[in-house]
C-alpha cells in the first residue's frame, strides 16, 4: 500500500504535551514527526537512548543540550544533528509562539 501525507498538516498551535506521529517503521529504523509547542525536557531529565537518532528542524526552533557541552545547540529551519547511542541529551526549550516541527529518524 502506498502511503502519503503532509508533514505540516494538522499542526497543534498549543498543547501541554509534544505530539509524536509515527510515519514509517522498517526493520531497524523508524521515522517520526514531532511537534513541540513550547515544551522542554523536565528539569534534570536526560534522554539516553540505545540507538542513533537523527533529527532535523523543519519549522520553528529549539535548543538541544548534549551532556558535557557548555551551551545548547540552537536548531532552526533546516538544522540537523545526529545523536549517537548513549549520548545523553535534553531539550532546553522549543519555540512557544509557533509549532516546532521535527523529523526524527531512529535507527540501530
Amino acid at each position: 500500500m502506498v502511503k502519503s501525507g503532509n508533514l505540516f498538516a494538522k499542526l497543534p498551535t498549543s498543547s501541554a504535551e509534544e505530539e509524536f506521529t509515527n510515519l514509517l517503521t522498517l526493520p531497524g529504523a523508524r521515522v517520526e514527526r514531532i511537534v513541540s509547542t513550547g515544551q522542554a525536557s523536565p528539569e534534570g531529565y536526560w534522554y539516553d537512548q540505545a540507538w542513533t537518532e537523527w533529527v532535523v528542524v523543519l519549522s520553528g526552533s529549539a535548543a538541544l543540550l548534549m551532556e558535557g557541552e557548555d551551551s545548547p545547540r540552537i536548531l532552526r529551519l533546516g538544522d540537523y544533528v545526529e545523536i549517537p547511542p548513549h549520548v545523553r541529551h535534553r531539550v532546553e526549550w522549543t519555540e512557544a509562539g509557533a509549532p516546532t516541527v521535527w523529523l526524527a529518524l531512529h535507527g540501530a
